[in-house]
């Protein structure tokens, strides 16, 4: 019998996977490794594209990752995160659906804030990365350096240039799907909790900076996330306290 889906797991697990936290929330959820997890990097870059996918020139998606890390300094956007696990002794997998708003400032400040369907906060204040369950009152704190650098969140909102991503990850362009132009970002430590990253970018207008789009991971258990950005504002104007973060009174704090 399949284990019940637990709706705080899976949202707890996507953010384990962004940020390197340890495993064990997917581990508690039950979830089997399936056997295309050993590999999932070949069918996000070759098997992603459809018949009717239009074709973009050579190194295009490495392209648009590289001006936009150069000339992205901060942003802020809605998400959409879909969280897919895989089904375990034959049974359908299981997706959960997740909502916020995102703001980066380069080089070392990022926020999420989840509000559906439960309240999560992700805090990178440039020293230390905090995570706040609301419901629980729980805080988490860790150093931050010792955490985002094979993440995603070095991908789009922490290194300056190619040559310091591909310091952490071996980078290739993705196969073209739904209009965007893709990366795919692999882990080089051998330790590195996701398998594959795929980032996606909407072409540049005349004169501006290619638009993040999506963010498609790829755990060690099987397990994929799905974020879909909108209403992105490149280089806005962000309060210098947007990414500071202070214990709530009465919640209990875990520092690691």
């Amino acid at each position: 019998m399949q284990a019940p889906f637990n709706r705080r797991a899976a949202l707890s697990v996507p953010f384990a996977a962004f940020l390197a936290f340890a495993t064990k929330n997917v581990a508690a959820s039950g979830v089997n490794t399936p056997q295309e997890a050993q590999n999932p990097s070949v069918p996000a870059a070759q098997g992603a594209a459809s018949g009717s996918a239009p074709s973009s020139p050579p190194g295009a998606g490495l392209a648009a990752l590289d001006a936009f890390v150069r000339n992205t300094r901060s942003a802020r956007a809605d998400f959409t995160q879909t969280v897919t696990v895989p089904g375990r002794d034959g049974a359908a997998p299981r997706s959960r659906t997740s909502s916020g708003t995102f703001a980066f400032a380069r080089p070392d400040r990022f926020r999420f804030d989840y509000r559906r369907p439960f309240e999560q906060t992700i805090v990178a204040d440039g020293q230390t990365l905090w995570v706040h369950d609301v419901d629980l009152n729980q805080v988490t704190a860790r150093a931050q350096a010792q955490v985002l650098g094979q993440t995603p969140a070095a991908l789009i909102a922490s290194s300056a240039d190619l040559a310091a991503l591909r310091q952490a990850f071996a980078l290739a362009d993705g196969a073209p799907e739904d209009g965007l132009l893709w990366v795919v970002a692999t882990p080089r430590g051998k330790d590195a909790q996701l398998v594959a990253v795929r980032v996606g970018f909407r072409a540049a207008a005349a004169g501006g900076a290619p638009a993040l789009a999506a963010l498609d991971i790829v755990d060690s258990f099987g397990q994929r996330s799905r974020l879909t950005f909108a209403n992105v504002q490149v280089n806005a104007a962000l309060a210098v306290d947007a990414f500071r973060f202070t214990p709530p009174a009465g919640a209990s704090v875990l520092r690691q």
